[in-house]
């Protein structure tokens, strides 16, 4: 504890570190403050049909990522999803279109290109997701509810505005907290949203167990180690590496490759377990609501039947379902975003081989069977993390809305967007000749 504490001394004896990390709390804290401001003409008493939908199913997923802006009607209510939804159209889009290919390859300026590709998307999907958004707040709230009148064009119009500039405007905060803050912004936006809910599904569960006499202390004592176990598990999934050995030949004098190579630089390729992150579970999610949706229109018993399994979120068969499209999903996402072929040619181009395989061809097969390896048990891993809440509530009872922290989406984009954050400041430190944040040792004296 002691050497921890003399790391965040050292962080604020680092001006820069000291700037990036108060500029990125700012925005975060007027990122939560419109979280709270009421959509205009909205009666901000009368939100409790809103607050309802949003205790289970889509709804609560929805209002997760939002921070709680989505329950609340506020200017935030799209959150940031769809500029996610846009990143992932754009990122997908790139395998089957040309131009998006050449941009990848084209480095910063086609980058650029890309990012502002994305950002008129994200305005086109808000557009389409505001109206939306007011259909279900004319489905939840009675006609009191709205100051401006029922149906009213000026609220509607007025209110699509507001929340496609609402989507814009936090944009631009999580683009700022990246360019000058510390952190990747939108994900640090996202894990803020969800780590809004924590102490208030906290206090449920709290409340649940020990006022209400259900299970008592001890209970929530094993909840609460049980949960840590799951956030470790969730950090070696992250962090997991396959170290692939490389061996690059050493140059002479005049530029050739020695005939021998023991005295070339070896270094490794690191493939990661879990190639694929939190987007298989996005994916499956996504998936995983169009049975109960297409169902809901028709009033048939199958249809019902469909609806109920696929509402259930932590049924069996909704379960189910949804780790054999985490494991699909898995594989087809690692395919798209480790390009084999790319290291293998990347590798043969700057002399490197792995040792006991031909550079080329055999190269970028064997990096693909291993990635195969390695993803398979890695998709089954992510898929146990996101049903876990399920587990937690069928054996131990605990309350969905704490449930949610036990796995899913929420806790991965929380343990990624914490380790990448940690990782930035443990640079500065490390280049600032101080030990990382989570490393103990006395400060580095500069390299004369």
């Amino acid at each position: 504890m002691k050497k921890f504490i003399e790391s965040l001394v050292n962080i604020w004896k680092i001006e820069e570190l000291k700037n990036r990390i108060l500029l990125t709390l700012g925005i975060l804290l007027v990122y939560r403050f419109g979280a709270h401001v009421t959509l205009p003409g909205i009666d901000a008493t009368q939100l409790t049909g809103l607050a309802g939908q949003t205790k289970s199913g889509l709804g609560s997923i929805i209002d997760m990522f939002s921070g709680g802006a989505f329950s609340k009607a506020s200017v935030f209510a799209l959150g940031i999803m769809p500029y996610i939804s846009a990143s992932i159209v754009v990122q997908l889009m790139g395998i089957a279109i040309p131009y998006l290919q050449k941009l990848q390859s084209d480095g910063e300026s086609g980058r650029k290109k890309i990012n502002q590709i994305t950002r008129w998307l994200t305005i086109g999907i808000s557009l389409i997701q505001g109206p939306s958004y007011i259909y279900n707040l004319y489905q939840q709230l009675p006609s009191s509810a709205f100051l401006l009148g029922f149906n009213s064009i000026e609220f509607v119009f007025s209110s699509v505005i507001i929340l496609t500039t609402g989507t814009i405007f936090a944009m631009w905060l999580g683009e700022k907290i990246t360019d000058k803050g510390i952190g990747n912004g939108i994900s640090l936006l996202i894990m803020v949203g969800i780590l809004a809910r924590l102490p208030q599904a906290f206090i449920q569960e709290f409340a649940a167990r020990v006022t209400n006499n259900n299970g008592g202390p001890m209970l929530l004592v094993v909840e609460i180690i049980v949960w840590l176990l799951v956030i470790i598990s969730c950090i070696l999934l992250v962090m997991a590496i396959r170290k692939i050995p490389v061996q690059y030949a050493r140059r002479t004098t005049s530029g050739d490759f020695e005939k021998d190579m023991m005295g070339g630089n070896r270094q490794w390729i690191p493939l990661k377990l879990n190639a694929a992150g939190v987007m298989p579970i996005i994916f499956a999610q996504a998936i995983m609501f169009i049975p109960a949706a297409v169902a809901g229109l028709s009033k048939s018993d199958a249809s019902q039947s469909i609806v109920s399994t696929f509402s259930d979120m932590f049924g069996f068969w909704y379960n189910f379902v949804f780790v054999t499209l985490i494991v699909v999903f898995t594989f087809f996402y690692t395919a798209i975003t480790v390009p084999t072929n790319k290291m293998s040619d990347d590798l043969k181009r700057s002399g490197g081989f792995i040792p006991g395989v031909r550079p080329g061809v055999e190269t970028a097969d064997f990096l693909d069977k291993v990635m195969s390896l390695i993803t398979f048990p890695g998709s089954l891993f992510l898929a146990l993390i996101a049903v876990f809440p399920a587990i937690v509530v069928s054996l131990m009872d605990v309350q969905q809305s704490w449930a949610m922290f036990f796995g899913g989406t929420s806790l991965i984009i929380m343990v990624g967007v914490a380790i990448d954050t940690i990782q930035q400041i443990n640079s500065y430190l490390l280049n600032k000749h101080y030990d990382g944040l989570m490393k103990s040792g006395k400060n580095r004296k500069a390299v004369a």
